[in-house]
């Protein structure tokens, strides 16, 4: 039996892979490499290949006996779905659909998801559980919808359960200091001051400063990425004991502003970072923190990197290392 990991060459995916890796599972990686690296898969077997190439994802399942699939691969740049919403759709959701047809062929009954916070669009208090209405108000927040709806229709015809989990902020790098947030022309915040940090850029740009925030600047949930990874084998865990279907947040259930983090990046390495201050960016939330409650008592998710220090410290160390 094997786990499929789509997007496995990626930056949440690789880590996910590294932690199925060192627990023994048998994994295969399907990745078509437009973001991911080679060089971010420590373990399991790749197979460079696209979710929208029917002829392949038959070959991947006919050859291979896959127990469950955890799936990564698609478009995650708000601006960039606003500019080119049909990219979004075709990636998130048109490909998202062949891979659920997929399994259902083949008899594939587990399926984990990577789906987004940006689901809720701008939540009335900021804060969303899993019960908040879903509004999302970008076409990556639609998408990523749109496949969760996909799933639940799929699980209710057939025996095939699912969990989606609906991530918050994801930032820093692993622990074990050999992966990290590795993607060119990365769009989030940590890893772009971290870039501006290690000198890579001259500087970085806040979008946005008149928000009805503290210091003016949106405020995010963000979540270390190991934490996150640990949810995924949480999560099949669970689907492995014949758990049923889900939708689970993953964040922390605390807020940072643009500018917070800013100043945390500066607090670590000691100096001032070059900021320049923008209008907003079509797709941004004000605010968006979670509510994290369920996935902790039906998954048994203990979160153990909750510290924006190391958060911070563990995303400008991997910055050093990346590329020399």
């Amino acid at each position: 039996m094997s786990i499929l990991v789509t997007g496995g060459a990626g930056y949440i995916g690789s880590h996910v892979v590294s932690l199925l890796g060192e627990v023994g599972k048998d994994i295969i990686i399907f990745d078509n490499l437009t973001t991911g690296r080679k060089e971010n898969i420590l373990y399991g077997k790749l197979i460079v290949g696209d979710l929208n190439d029917p002829a392949a994802l038959e070959k991947l399942f006919t050859e291979n006996k896959i127990d469950a699939v955890m799936h990564f691969a698609g478009s995650i740049v708000v601006p960039e779905s606003v500019e080119n919403p049909v990219l979004y759709y075709k990636n998130n959701t048109e490909n998202s659909l062949n891979l659920i047809k997929a399994c259902i062929k083949h008899g594939t009954k587990k399926l984990i998801f990577s789906s987004t916070a940006a689901v809720y669009g701008m939540p009335e208090s900021g804060v969303a559980s899993e019960e908040t209405p879903q509004n999302p108000i970008n076409p990556y927040g639609r998408s990523k919808l749109m496949t969760e709806w996909m799933l639940e229709d799929v699980s209710n015809a057939h025996d095939f359960n699912y969990v989606a989990l609906r991530y918050f902020n994801v930032a820093g790098a692993s622990k074990t200091g050999k992966i990290g947030q590795s993607t060119p022309r990365a769009t989030h915040l940590l890893k772009t001051a971290a870039e501006v940090a290690t000198g890579k850029r001259e500087g970085m740009s806040i979008f946005g400063t008149d928000y009805n925030t503290k210091d003016g600047t949106c405020i995010r949930d963000y979540i270390h990425v190991d934490d996150l990874a640990q949810a995924h084998l949480d999560a099949l865990a669970f689907l492995e004991k014949d758990g049923k279907s889900q939708v689970l947040n993953c964040g922390y259930g605390q807020g940072f502003t643009v500018r917070e983090m800013i100043v945390a990046v500066e607090k670590y390495i000691g100096r001032k970072l070059p900021v320049v201050e923008g209008p907003r960016r079509a797709g941004d939330a004000v605010e968006l923190i979670s509510r994290a409650e369920k996935i902790k008592k039906t998954l048994g998710w203990t979160p153990k990197y909750n510290d924006l220090d190391y958060i911070v410290k563990s995303a400008v160390e991997w910055e050093k290392k990346l590329n020399r």
